[in-house]
């Protein structure tokens, strides 16, 4: 959002009315409230604006500013300026509303419609910050009360957070109920990674670079692996993930869209739809897998007692709310093909994880190696893998990994690497990953989220391999001890292959 030399200043959203359901929650608290202040601290917030903070109850409602004051305080990624933060939570109101209760939509309505006139506002977003059974019933509330209706030039926005659905029938109907209400340009199905400077970037490291794109095929490229690593353990979150998994969890969104951004084609123009529209061609040519054939090229693990670094980790299946022989994965590991002509051949290989050896993001490309004929006398094993690292956690940047002579009368060959890091090269202050989302669903650019052709896509891939791990139960289950780069049998998924997976702590 800060423009580079020589850009224009960002421009200023139109007025606006950011009404947040689910906002005495952990989201708005640690994500949503600290990247609003963010952008007002930056003056990228409209003219005319104001909050509504919508609570299901009463008593919710007579503590929110203070609460929330109390979250920012904890939860800001850079100092807190009191000026700023009064200027945002003084145009902060809240109110109680819930879609069991009719009546009180009905009042929320008359709010949200006396604080627009007083404050001189005709746009209004809708965040609902709420699980996913929350966002059909508010949604219909607010179309019943003629909320979502577009008239006079003044837009409606309605932003939802992941998962959307929990399989491919349960995403197919969500996004029909949200088109029974809203066009879909005015759906914003928000992934907080697409916020993030390095994920971005990857457009503009293939598209506006001369000397990648001509390389960037199966002519050159051997595989690509996309990694979302994490340390930490389900902790408290014992329900959610036993309805969940880590497949589902994470794979059809974030690690979706990475793969989307690596290997969709060069749109026609920088706007929304066309980089939505290639990025939906790219997930709809993953391969649609057997359930025979989606059991051979997956792996699912959950992980057992262990330590990382100083902390110890409790079995999986003794965390609270957790079924104690619970089959479900804490690990998973795809092998993807993508059915088109410049990814022919050429393997995606997906892994995500709690309870992990280290925190880690990226994508890896590995190109082709290079013939060896003329450094027969070179021991191939010291030949380095040529690999374009794309660093999204936790450090954020770009590295090449060539081979070069080391010095001396002999050819002796070694890998090294040429890094780039944002942080070395770019004063960017702190910020959540939300702010550039947010910004984007005020000023009306959808480029950074996902439209319901590209979530079905997503779904489609991931549903055989569902479908495999339920049929199969605890058999094909593997454990890892907690603090490792996960079972063994991820490490022969690629290894049948001739290949290896990167150290996720390297």
């Amino acid at each position: 959002m800060t423009p580079a030399p020589g850009e224009t200043k960002p421009r200023i959203p139109d007025s606006c009315c950011f009404v947040i359901f689910g906002v005495t929650g952990d989201l708005a608290h640690r994500l949503v409230i600290p990247a609003l202040y963010n952008l007002a601290e930056a003056k990228l917030l409209p003219e005319k604006f104001c909050v509504v903070g919508v609570t299901r109850t009463e008593t919710q409602s007579k503590t929110l500013t203070a609460d929330l004051m109390a979250g920012l305080k904890k939860f800001a990624t850079r100092p807190v300026d009191a000026q700023v933060a009064q200027q945002l939570f003084g145009c902060m109101t809240s109110i109680h509303a819930d879609p069991s209760e009719p009546d009180s939509f009905a009042a929320l309505a008359e709010h949200l419609h006396k604080i627009a006139e007083q404050r001189g506002i005709t746009n209004f977003l809708f965040y609902l910050a709420v699980p996913p059974a929350g966002f059909k019933p508010i949604s219909e509330a607010l179309g019943h009360h003629g909320l979502l209706r577009e008239a006079k030039g003044a837009w409606r926005r309605l932003v939802v957070e992941k998962p959307f659905g929990t399989d491919l029938k349960s995403a197919k109907q969500l996004n029909h109920d949200l088109l029974a209400l809203l066009n879909e340009h005015q759906i914003y199905r928000i992934d907080h990674y697409l916020g993030k400077e390095t994920v971005q970037n990857i457009l503009v490291f293939r598209f506006a670079n001369g000397m990648f794109e001509p390389i960037w095929n199966r002519n050159h490229i051997d595989h690509v692996q996309i990694t979302v690593s994490e340390t930490l353990d389900v902790g408290r979150r014992g329900s959610f993930y036993e309805a969940t998994g880590a497949l589902r969890d994470m794979v059809p969104n974030h690690l979706f869209q990475l793969l989307a951004l690596v290997a969709m084609e060069p749109p026609s123009r920088f706007d929304a739809h066309s980089v939505r529209s290639e990025k939906g061609e790219a997930l709809a040519a993953i391969q649609t897998q057997s359930e025979a054939e989606a059991l051979q090229n997956s792996v699912r693990g959950q992980y057992r007692a262990g330590q990382i670094g100083e902390r110890e980790v409790i079995d999986y299946r003794k965390t609270q709310n957790v079924a104690p022989g619970s089959v479900v994965e804490t690990y998973a590991a795809l092998k993807l093909t993508i059915d088109n002509w410049r990814w022919a051949g050429v393997p995606f290989y997906l892994r995500t994880g709690k309870a992990l050896a280290a925190k880690r993001t990226e994508v890896a490309i590995r190109f082709k190696q290079a013939p060896f004929s003329m450094f027969r006398a070179t021991e191939v094993e010291r030949i380095s893998q040529n690999y374009l690292v794309i660093g999204i956690e936790p450090t954020e940047g770009i590295t090449l990994q060539f081979n070069t002579k080391v010095p001396g009368p002999a050819v002796t060959i070694d890998g090294v690497e040429m890094k780039f890091k944002y942080k070395d090269y770019f004063k960017v202050a702190p910020s959540t990953g939300y702010e550039t989302l947010i910004y984007d669903c005020m000023i009306g650019d959808n480029i950074l989220f996902q439209r319901a052709d590209s979530v079905e896509s997503g779904w489609q891939a991931v549903q055989p391999f569902l479908d495999a791990w339920k049929k199969a139960g605890g058999n094909g289950l593997a454990m890892y001890q907690a603090g490792s780069d996960g079972p063994d049998a991820a490490q022969e998924l690629l290894a049948r292959d001739g290949r290896r997976w990167r150290d996720i702590d390297e």
